[in-house]
């Protein structure tokens, strides 16, 4: 098999299963990219291009929930906060989007222009430290997590959707960002993973979108399409695996172990 390709169905899977994971996807296969000899800056956009595979991957396991949700954008009205179950998730997809979109461009310049300026070693040890950090956050969720609510607010919207927008750093795990703040703010478990993978939809595609016009992803269209298939395939035949997996496993700890050994490996090749 041609090494693009091969390179191609390596990180399709990576995504495909780590999506649903709160261990940063991205920042696993932009570790893997860099260390199959990818430069920091084309990991990084070649990552966030990958979302779009797992984003059609949630879009179709969602489907059932996706005309209540179009539905409901018709209930929404400046002023008025009673817009039921279906306006309320909407809501929430909308302005959460927004704030994801607007933070996202900005920190996406941020880190492009710092891996543009940072070797290998150093770009590795970046994203184990932001897996540390990410693993603690989950600890702290899960710890302060309480039951108490089930329609998000418009506070909800604009505080998860800054986290998933900072979650374009390689290493922030978006999945475990968005539902660890959903836990902190009150909603249950499968409550809180329904609400984070409609929120990732449209800001996947956009991330997508983006990391391609910015950088064209620096390989070939058949091997980016290949990359694209694998993870949208693998990501709704182990969704529902997942995301059972995910309540019985302190993913917290394997955040930090990953971090910490992306940390050392990276330190020792600046060394």
């Amino acid at each position: 098999m041609d090494r693009a390709l091969l390179v191609a169905v390596v990180v399709g899977l990576v995504q495909g299963i780590f999506e649903w994971l709160p261990i940063s996807s991205e920042g696993n296969v932009a570790l893997a990219l860099s260390v199959l000899g990818r430069s920091p800056e084309e990991a990084v956009a070649f990552a966030l291009f990958l979302h779009v595979g797992t984003a059609l991957s949630a879009t179709v396991y969602y489907r059932d929930r996706l005309p209540g949700l179009v539905g409901g954008l018709s209930t929404l009205r400046p002023g008025v906060d009673d817009v039921g179950p279906d306006g309320a998730a909407a809501r929430f997809v909308v302005v959460g989007t927004v704030t994801s979109l607007a933070l996202g461009l900005t920190v996406y310049q941020a880190i492009t222009e710092l891996v543009s300026e940072t070797g290998g070693g150093l770009f590795v040890a970046l994203v184990g430290v932001l897996l540390v950090g990410t693993g603690l956050f989950q600890r702290l969720s899960a710890s302060r997590a309480t039951e108490t609510r089930r329609e998000p607010t418009l506070v909800d919207a604009v505080l998860v959707g800054a986290g998933q927008g900072l979650a374009i750093l390689p290493g922030v795990s978006r999945s475990g960002t968005t539902t660890g703040l959903l836990l902190l703010r009150g909603y249950d478990e499968s409550r809180s993973f329904e609400l984070s993978f409609l929120l990732s939809i449209p800001a996947a595609l956009a991330a997508g979108a983006l990391a391609y016009a910015d950088t064209g992803l620096q390989t070939t269209p058949l091997a980016a399409a290949v990359a694209l298939g694998v993870a949208a395939v693998v990501g709704y035949a182990t969704i529902d695996a997942l995301l059972r997996v995910v309540e019985r496993v302190a993913f917290w700890g394997v955040c930090v172990g990953l971090g910490g050994l992306a940390v050392v490996g990276g330190v020792g090749l600046v060394v």
